[in-house]
């Protein structure tokens, strides 16, 4: 009497497989590569890769630019290291920053201003440009 598969299925033809059709191709390993990944190879696919990886994801604007932009409430927290850094210049009472040194593009309006400041960039948005001109600071558009 055999002790384990391997000595059982010795001189077998098929070994424990069924008819000798059975094991042929891909089929009986449910398709090649990754076939099958959105339903009997899911969790398999899922594992290795780490989430949902077959089909395509929204779309590329060919036209799209990137806009680099900081709103007014973070611009005055960091005044004093931009003095510091000398990327800011104190003139009276007023502040004068040039954003493009930065490498910023367009100031937004979000947060409070609480210094006089003068700024030049490419852009504001309407709100920034209102919350620095009620603080008595210049808008300059480059």
């Amino acid at each position: 009497m055999p002790t384990n598969k391997r000595s059982k299925f010795r001189g077998s033809r098929t070994c424990g497989g069924g008819t000798h059709k059975n094991r042929r191709g891909a089929g009986n390993r449910g398709g090649r590569g990754r076939a099958g990944i959105n339903a009997h190879h899911f969790v398999k696919w899922y594992k290795e890769m780490g989430g949902p990886v077959f089909g395509k994801d929204g779309f590329c604007n060919q036209t799209s630019t990137d806009v680099t932009a900081i709103d007014v409430g973070a611009l005055d927290q960091i005044i004093p290291s931009l003095l510091a850094q000398g990327i800011a210049k104190t003139e009276g009472d007023t502040i004068v920053i040039n954003i493009a040194d930065m490498g910023i593009d367009k100031v937004l309006g979000s947060g409070k201003v609480t210094r006089k400041i003068n700024i030049s960039a490419s852009a504001f948005s309407e709100t920034a440009k209102a919350k620095i001109e009620k603080m008595g600071g210049k808008v300059l558009v480059e």
